[in-house]
């Protein structure tokens, strides 16, 4: 009678579970789908029922989001920012990380103390002050040399990117080390291969799944943010959410819909695309990173 009960009650689990994630997956994919599809609709369907399907592909909003709105310059500003950003954080992170978690020093237990600690900070409460100090910054600099470069910068933005994701990504990059059994270092000092070489040809491969999920969500974070890049970028070199965000201010003023939805699906494609082809990848990183022999 007890078995049956709990049977009955593990059932009653599953089908809770399962509820749950399909009324989440349809609140998340009704959405998304809506915007794709009213971005191929003509500006006079939108006065129509909003939930009525397109009469035909009207592809020429993406041609106007792309020329007109100046899309496309914002989504190149996107993929050089987010790809700079990434390529310093992993030299940098990769290293750290690997030393923290390998090896003790003195003032590595404080150093990954205070790394832990960062994960804890939410950027957007220290964005005025990184803006304050770049905007002293540039004051020095025109003061010496006549011109400040630190504000405006996509290359600062992207070093600021990255600064901002260090403590998350060494921390998951930490525990996938820490994961790892010492026999591969001591097999490849018995081949005579130093500190660096073990790290670079043996470590640094076998955390290749690890990587492509630090990749993957700092991706997510630097191709959506939006606070930073409106702060320190008050020039015309905008990233792509924050062409958005003008462009939606203009739009819905010139009641142009279809350009507004074009350029919400052109900064929700390629996060898309990234998900679907490393999303097996993504899995089998954040869970043997939990593991420990």
């Amino acid at each position: 009678m007890k078995k049956d009960k709990s049977m009955s009650a593990e059932k009653i689990y599953r089908i809770f579970i399962y509820v749950a994630l399909i009324t989440l997956a349809i609140s998340i994919i009704i959405p998304v789908g809506w915007v794709f599809l009213a971005s191929i609709k003509q500006n006079k369907e939108f006065y129509g029922s909003p939930w009525a399907m397109p009469k035909g592909f009207y592809f020429q909003n993406f041609i106007d989001a792309f020329e007109k709105a100046n899309m496309g310059t914002y989504m190149w500003n996107s993929v050089w920012v987010t790809a700079l950003a990434l390529l310093i954080l992993l030299v940098v992170a990769l290293p750290a990380a690997y030393v923290l978690a390998r090896y003790t020093f003195r003032g590595s237990r404080l150093m990954n103390t205070l790394f832990k600690a960062g994960l804890f900070i939410n950027v957007n409460y220290i964005v005025v002050p990184i803006f304050l100090m770049l905007l002293n910054g540039d004051t020095f600099l025109r003061g010496q040399f006549g011109e400040g470069f630190l504000l405006d910068n996509l290359f600062v933005l992207a070093f600021v990117y990255a600064a901002t994701a260090l403590p998350f990504t060494i921390y998951l990059l930490s525990s996938y080390f820490q994961s790892l059994p010492s026999t591969y270092e001591e097999a490849a000092m018995v081949d005579g291969a130093g500190y660096f070489k073990t790290m670079i040809r043996i470590m640094i491969p076998m955390a290749r799944p690890s990587i492509i999920a630090i990749i993957l969500f700092n991706f997510l974070a630097f191709w959506n943010e939006y606070i930073i890049a409106l702060t320190l970028i008050p020039g015309p070199n905008k990233t792509l959410p924050v062409g958005l965000m003008n462009l939606m201010a203009a739009q819905k003023s010139a009641a142009n819909y279809g350009q507004m939805y074009a350029g919400m699906v052109l900064v929700m494609l390629p996060t898309l695309i990234l998900y679907i082809i490393v999303q097996k990848k993504l899995t089998q990183g954040m869970t043997l990173g939990g593991l420990k022999d």
